[in-house]
């Protein structure tokens, strides 16, 4: 993830021509121009510049052959467009990251790389980027992480009789989950109404890329070149995940492919998709549930709105952490200060399994020490002080199982309803295109 975040910031710096007098013959200087507009927001060429300058290595890195350019600059604009749409809604929305959340990001960031935090800012101006720039970048993407986690996986609902099914189907429920895939994908969008003639046109695209594929093309360069997903200009490498946690569609067109080979193209309700299996390793043997790993927490809320921002909400969490170091007591300030029902109780939560809670908060709740208070924690919900009271593990149950399964359904199911609202806000929004202004 860390890596991900580098490369992904590691932008190229455009040089300023000085005003002052020339030689004999002035050369020419190149302007910036707008690119696209996308509701009231620009997207300038030297932006687009940067970021395909960052692409290219990162291919070249990948060893892989990039597209042409002109065909590598269009999906980077729609990467560009889909991302600013999605950071307008936040914004509209509320959804901000705090200079304290960012500092902790980027302390976490430098120390994933073994530098002190100033070392790793001489380490980046070294190379020419800007901290600040390098900083704003971080935010957006823990935006966009975040946006993901609020408006898509909160959302997923798995039904009983998903579960019921789940677990009555000896291919899915003992084996699947031994079986590590490595997959590669390509995503065509569809428009959420799309006319029969886009859906040919699109469709059209899809066969266009599975020719190459099979004529013998890098499957990485195919995928730079037409899929509509931020992975795509990675060559669509999804990364190796347990086989009962792709999307069912991809699940049942893996378990009939070898390594190295690649799917028919497969329609969904997002768009048309072509798998490739990079690499398998386990054994279709029954699984063994592993003992559940539960914790017992309590937190102090504090919830942001219109009356309390983000940084009256951590330095009101900032002052009762320092009450609780100086032997408050938890429970009585959680009665007093937190914004969620369990304040009642003290702010006890209960035995938590692995999943109940949102990612940031599991996050931070299972690096504390018993009777440990962490600092402020952001989470969708607002600022969390967190204590945890105890741990335990317990064989798996029934309903451990179905604890197990409701998990796995949530994961499959988050890919393709992500990609189906990034879809929808991309449709709604108004973009126009000016790639021919100077």
């Amino acid at each position: 993830m860390i890596l991900r975040l580098i490369l992904l910031c590691l932008l190229s710096s455009f040089a300023i021509v000085p005003a002052h007098a020339q030689k004999k013959r002035a050369q020419p200087i190149e302007v910036d121009h707008i690119v696209a507009v996308v509701n009231s927001e620009a997207i300038t060429a030297f932006e687009l510049g940067a970021r395909l300058a960052t692409v290219e290595r990162q291919l070249r890195d990948r060893k892989v052959q990039p597209p042409p350019r002109d065909v590598l600059e269009k999906q980077m604009l729609e990467r560009l467009i889909s991302d600013r749409v999605q950071l307008q809604f936040a914004k509209e929305t509320g959804l901000r990251i705090s200079d304290i959340e960012l500092d902790a990001a980027m302390r976490r960031i430098a120390e994933g790389n073994h530098l002190s935090l100033k070392d790793f800012r001489a380490a980046l101006e070294k190379d020419g980027i800007s901290w600040n720039k390098f900083r704003e970048e971080i935010r957006e993407e823990i935006v966009l992480a975040r946006l993901r986690e609020r408006e898509v996986e909160s959302r997923i609902v798995v039904s009983e009789g998903e579960i019921d099914n789940y677990l009555a189907n000896p291919d899915q429920g003992n084996s699947a989950g031994n079986i590590e895939v490595r997959t590669a994908h390509i995503v065509l969008r569809v428009p959420e109404q799309a006319t029969p003639d886009q859906l040919m046109r699109i469709g059209a695209r899809a066969n266009e890329a599975l020719d190459q594929i099979k004529r013998g093309e890098d499957f990485a360069k195919v995928a730079a070149s037409y899929s509509d997903v931020p992975d795509g200009l990675k060559g669509g490498d999804m990364g190796s995940r347990p086989l009962d946690r792709l999307p069912a569609l991809y699940a049942d067109a893996v378990k009939k492919l070898h390594p190295g080979e690649v799917s028919d193209i497969l329609r969904s309700p997002a768009g048309f998709h072509i798998i490739k299996l990079i690499a398998r390793q386990g054994e279709n043997s029954a699984s063994q549930m592993l003992p559940l790993k539960q914790t017992r927490a309590r937190h102090i809320l504090i919830k942001i709105n219109e009356l309390v921002s983000e940084n009256e909400a951590s330095h009101k969490l900032v002052g009762l952490k320092e009450r609780l170091d100086n032997g408050g007591d938890f429970a009585e300030l959680a009665r007093l200060y937190s914004n969620d029902l369990s304040a009642t109780k003290g702010g006890d939560l209960g035995w938590l399994n692995q999943g109940d809670t949102v990612p940031d908060f599991e996050k931070a709740m299972d690096a504390l020490k018993i009777n440990e208070i962490s600092g402020p924690v952001k989470s969708p919900f607002g600022f969390h002080l967190i204590q945890v009271l105890e741990r335990r593990t317990e064989d798996a149950t029934a309903e451990r199982k179905r604890l197990a399964a409701r998990q796995i359904l949530r994961e499959r199911k988050s890919d393709e309803a992500y990609q189906d609202w990034v879809r929808q806000m991309r449709d709604r929004a108004y973009v126009e295109y000016r790639s021919n202004e100077r």
